[in-house]
């Protein structure tokens, strides 16, 4: 009977999908052939001294089976712990055996009948059979009972992988928000706004590349989007599935860039204590995006020429050749076409990057975008500091379309953001963000006619561009002359350092005349 109730348990097992669920079944099978009341899974719990319901269920389908935890002496665990390394069963009523006393549930009375069950590859489980019973055929089959421990076993383990697996899950989701709030963002593909309007001829190069394995090289302004482009085409890609890895060329050492790009290994150079994978085989099945790829020194130039040739790379000090399926998409602010002419960038390389290039608008040659994108900036950062979204108004839309942006997309993020700290939360100042210090305030500012060029308005009000330069060299003088830093004229301006000086030298700031003489 013992090898025919294995295999009928083995059957019910199988069935189903978790132990929790097969338990009930198992349990009601048990009690037709055995005659027991209860089928019970305790796990021991050392350092806790005490035993705890892993799983349970009523043999009879119709009572529900409380889960419990018992305390057990330290002297009774040790005798459990060595008692679940042998192979042998205990069959006593409670009060007979203090090993079985502390199996059990608090106040239960009957038969119990206790075999040792892996889990986690050690045992520390039992299975428990209890029956209310003071005798019954099903103590005469105990020798058939650790039979059941292989399938039991089994769905157990099973059910912990399942677990593990949960709660892994719910770890990286929690780490997958905690990145898209540090980041900003409210998924890892982020919308492309002005897709209908000011980008719509972007959209439709991205639709044309995507399905394909080509190369692509984003050109555009700083600010302008390239890097989300760059994950638009990843996205409509067969790689959507596999990573896309984004590497700043131009923030990477030089002598450290062939480690980089394509891995080291051990002891190739002073420093290389492991093994190290490239970003090349990081993306491996994947999308590489290469930004700022005009800033890669000659050495590097040629390894990733001969990357995109042959698809293969070999790491730093490695003798062996890696071949790696990568999708390589390029992007640059600066012209590599002049850096080909000047010697700067490999004329070759040039050829195998802008097989098909796409032409990023500064936000100035779509300003048809800017109240969208205000709107998207502005909602988002009301979340993020205030009560809920925030809605520009039209004169903060007229006030916005005014500027010129030399800092584009990213620019115009980091205004609203400080229109909306400004406003604690509640409010866009726009025309504080900006820079703005005539008239009464940006209510009123925002109805005044504004001339981008130099000089002063019919009005007599100061242009835009002439507010915005005494704001900043007003920010230098308070941070005697530094840009970058805590104390940086940047950091008080809220915006980033590239960005400030790309203004500065558009209006002719010499920022180096704030700081002090020697």
């Amino acid at each position: 009977m013992g090898a025919r109730l294995e295999l009928d348990v083995w059957r019910t097992v199988g069935r189903h999908f978790g132990f929790e669920e097969a338990v009930g079944p198992i349990a009601r099978l048990l009690g037709e052939r055995l005659g027991v009341d209860t089928l019970m899974v305790r796990r021991l719990v050392p350092e806790h001294a005490r035993t705890d319901t892993v799983a349970a269920a009523s043999c009879r389908g119709d009572d529900r089976v409380e889960r419990s935890r018992t305390s057990c002496p330290a002297e009774i665990m040790s005798r459990l712990l060595a008692w679940c390394r042998g192979d042998g069963c205990l069959l006593a009523r409670t009060g007979e055996d203090p090993l079985v006393d502390a199996l059990t549930p608090p106040g239960w009375r009957g038969t119990a009948l206790a075999c040792p069950l892996p889990l986690a590859g050690e045992r520390v489980g039992v299975l428990l059979l209890l029956s209310e019973r003071t005798g019954g055929a099903w103590e005469l089959e105990g020798a058939g009972v650790p039979s059941l421990v292989a399938p039991l076993g089994a769905a157990l383990e099973h059910q912990l992988h399942l677990q593990e697996l949960a709660r892994l899950k719910e770890a990286l989701e929690a780490d997958r928000q905690a990145l898209l709030d540090r980041l900003q963002r409210d998924d890892i593909v982020e919308s492309l706004v002005g897709c209908d309007t000011g980008l719509r001829g972007v959209m439709q190069r991205v639709e044309q590349v995507a399905p394909t394995d080509t190369t692509v090289l984003l050109l555009g302004e700083t600010g302008t989007g390239k890097e989300v482009v760059a994950r638009a085409i990843h996205a409509a890609s067969r790689r959507e599935a596999a990573p896309i890895v984004r590497v700043n060329c131009g923030a990477i050492p030089a002598d450290l860039v062939d480690s980089e790009l394509f891995g080291h290994e051990r002891g190739s150079f002073t420093g290389a204590v492991a093994q190290r994978k490239g970003w090349f085989e990081r993306a491996d099945g994947g999308t590489l995006l290469l930004d700022e790829v005009g800033e890669l020194p000659p050495s590097a130039q040629v390894r990733l020429l001969r990357v995109l040739q042959d698809g293969t790379v070999e790491r730093v000090g490695g003798q062996r050749t890696l071949r790696v399926d990568v999708r390589i998409v390029a992007a640059t602010n600066v012209d590599l076409e002049a850096m080909v002419g000047a010697g700067r960038f490999r004329e070759d390389l040039w050829y195998r990057i802008s097989v098909f290039p796409i032409r990023i608008p500064a936000l100035r040659e779509r300003r048809e975008d800017i109240p969208v994108l205000a709107a998207h900036f502005a909602a988002r950062a009301g979340r993020r500091l205030g009560p809920g979204p925030l809605v520009p108004s039209e004169g903060d839309v007229r006030l916005l379309s005014a500027y010129h942006w030399p800092g584009n997309v990213r620019e115009l993020a980091s205004v609203i953001e400080r229109a909306a700290i400004l406003g604690d939360g509640r409010r866009l100042e726009i025309g504080a963000a900006l820079g703005w210090s005539g008239g009464p305030g940006p209510g009123a500012a925002a109805d005044v006619p504004l001339r981008e060029g130099g000089g002063a308005s019919e009005e007599g009000l100061a242009s835009l561009d002439e507010a915005v330069r005494r704001h900043i060299e007003r920010a230098l003088r308070l941070s005697l002359g530094r840009i970058e830093g805590p104390h940086g004229a940047a950091r008080k301006l809220a915006v980033n350092p590239h960005t400030l000086r790309a203004r500065m030298r558009k209006l002719g700031i010499d920022w180096p005349a704030f700081r002090p003489r020697p």
